[in-house]
């Protein structure tokens, strides 16, 4: 008589996963699964959890919770996890999001430019920028002008040329596909504040007396 094998199911977990408030969280919400066709909806539809409001925003689902569900629902199963052994869970608010506002708009903006330009300003005047360009004219021209307006307008046009070259970002527009210095500084803010989500959320495991893995403080 042949024997049928076990079914493979493979499951790897998203990073960070934003769910309605009110909403339980499935199998489907935290993972990506490869199975066979007759068991993937199944497998998706496992209800994980049912958040309540004392768990806060912020809920850490690990893989030792999802695999005894799987089992659960077939029981011979081969599970093949792939990748972080954890995902977070954002329970989003009912709220609706209040339209940003054009008057806070434009107080930021304002604080932010001129904040930059008094930052430029003193900078220049601490390393006495204004002699340094009379010094660069008279070097090129041949004679001194105490007010060179011509090669500081330049200067100013290229200080601007600069940063756009430097943060590779002109309003919507992006001159390649490499991320820019804050794209690149947001995305290891996110990524430390995820880790320190998850260390916390495992410190509260150890405090209730649950299993939780070992060397979480490393990311790993």
């Amino acid at each position: 008589m042949k024997q049928h094998s076990a079914p493979a199911i493979y499951i790897q977990l998203k990073n960070r996963v934003t769910v309605p408030k009110g909403k339980g969280v499935t199998l489907g919400d935290i993972a990506f699964l490869i199975a066979e066709p007759e068991l993937k909806e199944s497998l998706e539809s496992i209800l994980l959890m049912k958040p309540e409001q004392s768990d806060g925003n912020l809920i850490l689902i690990d893989l030792l919770i999802v695999i005894p569900r799987i089992y659960e629902l077939v029981p011979e199963a081969d599970i093949e996890p792939i990748g972080e052994g954890r995902t977070i869970v954002q329970i989003e608010s009912s709220v609706e999001r209040r339209k940003p506002s054009v008057a806070m708009f434009v107080l930021v903006w304002l604080l932010l430019f001129f904040g930059s330009a008094l930052t430029i300003m003193n900078f220049h005047a601490d390393v006495n920028m204004q002699e340094v360009q009379i010094r660069i004219v008279e070097m090129i021209t041949g004679h001194r002008d105490e007010h060179p307006v011509v090669f500081q307008i330049a200067y100013s046009v290229g200080i601007g040329f600069g940063m756009v070259i430097f943060f590779n970002h002109l309003f919507k527009k992006k001159w390649n596909e490499e991320p820019t210095p804050l794209e690149v500084e947001m995305y290891l803010y996110q990524k430390n504040i995820d880790q320190y989500v998850i260390n916390e959320e495992y410190s509260k495991m150890r405090r209730r007396g649950e299993n939780q893995p070992e060397n979480v403080e490393d990311g790993r």
